[in-house]
C-alpha cells in the first residue's frame, strides 16, 4: 500500500479541523462527525483546542482510498504557532491550503504560500465554505493569482455559490484556461499550443501531474468542509497528482522527529516520519540532535510502545509512528543522520515572567515549564528573580494558552507579566581579564580565573572553550566555571541577555585542599565581567516582517505612520481596490501600528507580521 503524508494549512478559522473531519468520516475513519464548536472532533484531542476552538498542535490520522493510506496532519492556523506548522513541513510529502471562500486570501495564507513554494512541495489550493453567504469564486481566483501564485488554474467550478444549494462541478479535462494556465510553466505545453498541435486531455492530465508534483502548478478546488460538496474531487486530486512517499526499506532507518507529547508519569511520545529503513518494538534507536554551539548529542533508548499511524506492524519507509521509550526525545532529534532539512525560523522575540499564585508551588511551576520547553525548542524557559521563570514566546494568544496547560495538565496556577520585547547584547570586541588567587582584584576567592570574550558565530548562542592545559584543573573546577559563564551571561552590561559570544578559558589555578567549586563560582561572573566591559556590547532590538493590506487612499497616511515607527519597506504593490505594503518594522513598535491602523484605513486595513531576526539599536 502506498503512503501519502498531507499536511492542511490555513489562517486561522479557515476550516482546517472541519475539512480533517469531513475526510475522515467521508472515508470510514471515524462513525460521526466532530464539530469544533461543539468541542468533540478528532485530531484537536487536548482540552485547550476544544475549549479554544483552535488547533494547537499538530496531530495526525488516516484514511484509505483504495491502495493509498493518506496521513493527514492537521496544523496550527495561528500565527503564535506557526513554528509548529514550519516543524511538519519537512514530514510532508504535500499539502492543502485552504481558504475561505468568504474571507479570502488572508495573511497567514500569504506566509504559508511562500513557504510551500520555497520548499517545492506539490500544493493544492482548497476554497472552502463556497456554501456560505458572501462567498466568491471568479473574484477569489484573481486575488489568488495576484496575491499568493499566478501559477494556478480551477479543476472545478460552483453553481449556486454563496447559497445552501452550492454545488460543485467537475470541468472538462481539455479545458482551455487549464492549458493556458500549464503553459506557462511547462514547455511542451507552450509548444503545443504555439506551433500545435493542440495538447490532448491526456496531455494535459500528464503536464497537471507532472507540475503539481515538482511544486511549480497549484490546482484550485472548491468546496464545502461541513456539507461534503467537492470532497470527494479533493480526495482525488491529493491521490492523483501528489507523488506517494517513496520507500527504501533496504537501508537503516532514517527519519525526523517533528512532534513530542507528554504522556502519563512524565513519559514522552515521539511522532517520527521515517524515510528509510524499518522500525521494531524493542528495538534500540540513536537519535542525533543539533545544539546551539554546533556540537552533536545523542539520545539513545529502547522502543517500548510502537503505534504505525493507521496501520498494524513494524513502522515502515514513508510511514508515521507513535513511539514511546526514547526519554529526552525532543522535536528535531533525527534519527539515522542530522540533514539540513529542518525549517529555519527566528526565536521568539515576546519575554515574560511567570509566578506560582501559591508560593508552595514555585518548584513545581518551573519543573513544568522546563517539561513544556522541552517539548519544544523555541519555547525558553530559564530562572528569574525571586524564584520566578522567564519564558519566551510568540504571542499572547500562546501565554495564555500555557496558563490554561499549566492549569489542567500540572495542577498549577500562574499569573504572567505582561509581555514584553526581548533584547540582546552581543560582543563587540575582544576583552581579557584575569583574577590571581587569593587578593587579586579585591577577591577573597581561592581561585585564579581568566577569560578571554570575543563575538561568536551568528545564532551559535554561548561558546566556551579552552586554552589552559587539560588537567590543569579538576573537572569539577571546570564544570563549576563554564556553568557560572552562561549562567552570568543571561543579564549583560545593560541587563540584557548575552547571545553569540566565544568565551575562553585563558588561565586558572587551585590552592589544594583550600580550594572549592564555591571559589570558581564567585570569581568567575567578577572576571567575566571585566572581560566584557573590555569587550564592549552592542545592544540589538528583535525586528517582524510584516505586511499590509490597505485602500488605495490610505497609502500615504499609512507609510507615513510606519516610517515614524522606524519600518523599512521592501515593497508596495498595487491592487485593484487597495496596496500591499511589506517591510521590517522593529518589534516594540508592533502594537501600536496594530492600534492605529484602522483609525488611518477606517477599519478596512489588514496587518500580519512575524519575527525576523534581530538588528543593532539605533
Amino acid at each position: 500500500m502506498n503512503t501519502l503524508n498531507i499536511g492542511i494549512l490555513a489562517h486561522v478559522d479557515a476550516g482546517k479541523t472541519s475539512l480533517t473531519e469531513r475526510l475522515l468520516f467521508d472515508h470510514g475513519a471515524i462513525d460521526r462527525l466532530g464539530s469544533v464548536d461543539g468541542g468533540d472532533t478528532r485530531t484537536d484531542d487536548g482540552a485547550i483546542e476544544r475549549q479554544r476552538g483552535i488547533t494547537i498542535r499538530s496531530a495526525v490520522a488516516a484514511f484509505t482510498v483504495g491502495d493509498t493510506q493518506v496521513n493527514l496532519i492537521d496544523t496550527p492556523g495561528h500565527s503564535d504557532f506557526i513554528a509548529e506548522v514550519e516543524r511538519a513541513l519537512e514530514v510532508l510529502d504535500g499539502a492543502v491550503l485552504l481558504l475561505s471562500a468568504v474571507e479570502g486570501v488572508q495573511a497567514q495564507t500569504r506566509v504559508l504560500m511562500r513557504t510551500l513554494r520555497r520548499l517545492r512541495l506539490p500544493t493544492l489550493v482548497f476554497v472552502n465554505k463556497i456554501d456560505r453567504a458572501g462567498a466568491r469564486s471568479t473574484g477569489l481566483l484573481t486575488d489568488i493569482r495576484r496575491r499568493l501564485t499566478p501559477d494556478v488554474a480551477p479543476l472545478t467550478d460552483v453553481t449556486g455559490i454563496g447559497t445552501a444549494d452550492a454545488r460543485v462541478t467537475v470541468r472538462p479535462p481539455g479545458d482551455p484556461q487549464l492549458a493556458e494556465a500549464l503553459a506557462e510553466v511547462d514547455p511542451e505545453v507552450l509548444a503545443a499550443l504555439v506551433d500545435g498541435p493542440a495538447p490532448t486531455p491526456d496531455d494535459l492530465r500528464k503536464a497537471l501531474a507532472a507540475r503539481t508534483a515538482d511544486g511549480s502548478f497549484h490546482p484550485v478546488l472548491f468546496g464545502s468542509a461541513l456539507g461534503g460538496q467537492g470532497v470527494a474531487e479533493l480526495v482525488e486530486g491529493v491521490v492523483g497528482l501528489i507523488p506517494p512517499a517513496p520507500s527504501a526499506e533496504g537501508t537503516g532507518p532514517r527519519g525526523t522527529v517533528f512532534a513530542v507529547r507528554p504522556g502519563p508519569g512524565g513519559e514522552r511520545t515521539a511522532y517520527l516520519r521515517l524515510y528509510d529503513g524499518e522500525v521494531t518494538p524493542r528495538q534500540r534507536l540513536t537519535l542525533l540532535r543539533r545544539e546551539a554551539d554546533g556540537r552533536t548529542t545523542e539520545v539513545s533508548g529502547r522502543v517500548n510502545r510502537l503505534e504505525v499511524i493507521g496501520r498494524d506492524g513494524p513502522l515502515t519507509a514513508g510511514n508515521i509512528a507513535a513511539i514511546g521509550g526514547l526519554g529526552g526525545v525532543r522535536v528535531g532529534d533525527r534519527l539515522g543522520e542530522l540533514t539540513d532539512r529542518a525549517p529555519q525560523f527566528a526565536p521568539p522575540t515576546l519575554e515574560t515572567v511567570v509566578r506560582a499564585r501559591r508560593p508552595g508551588q514555585a518548584a513545581h511551576l518551573r519543573t513544568a515549564l522546563l517539561a513544556l520547553a522541552d517539548q519544544d525548542p523555541l519555547i525558553h524557559a530559564g530562572p528569574a528573580p525571586a524564584g520566578a521563570t522567564a519564558l519566551l514566546l510568540y504571542g499572547e494568544v500562546q501565554m495564555e494558552v500555557i496558563a490554561a496547560m499549566l492549569a489542567q495538565d500540572f495542577g498549577v496556577e500562574a499569573d504572567f507579566e505582561p509581555g514584553r520585547v526581548r533584547f540582546l547584547e552581543r560582543p563587540r570586541g575582544v576583552g581579557e581579564a584575569c583574577a590571581e588567587m587569593p587578593w587579586h582584584l579585591g577577591t577573597r576567592y581561592w581561585a585564579t580565573v581568566g577569560l578571554r570574550v570575543e563575538p561568536g558565530p551568528r545564532d551559535s548562542g554561548g561558546l566556551f572553550t579552552y586554552e589552559t592545559e587539560l588537567g590543569a584543573l579538576p573537572r569539577a573546577f571546570h564544570q563549576a566555571i563554564e556553568d557560572t559563564v552562561h549562567t552570568s551571561m543571561l543579564a549583560g552590561l545593560s541587563g540584557a541577555p548575552v547571545t553569540d559570544y566565544r568565551v575562553t578559558l585563558i588561565r586558572s589555578g587551585y590552592c589544594s585542599p583550600i580550594s572549592t567549586a564555591a571559589d570558581f563560582r564567585g570569581l568567575t561572573p567578577i572576571v567575566l565581567r571585566r572581560a566584557l566591559e573590555a569587550s564592549g556590547t552592542r545592544l540589538h532590538e528583535p525586528y517582524h516582517a510584516f505586511e499590509t493590506e490597505v485602500p488605495l487612499d490610505a497609502l500615504a497616511p499609512v507609510t507615513a505612520e510606519l516610517a515614524s515607527f522606524g519600518a523599512e519597506f521592501t515593497g508596495t504593490t498595487p491592487g485593484s481596490s487597495s496596496w500591499l505594503i511589506t517591510g521590517e518594522l522593529p518589534a516594540r513598535r508592533v502594537q501600536e501600528v496594530e492600534l492605529r491602523l484602522p483609525g488611518l484605513t477606517q477599519g478596512e486595513g489588514v496587518w500580519w507580521s512575524r519575527p525576523s531576526g534581530d538588528r543593532a539599536l539605533r
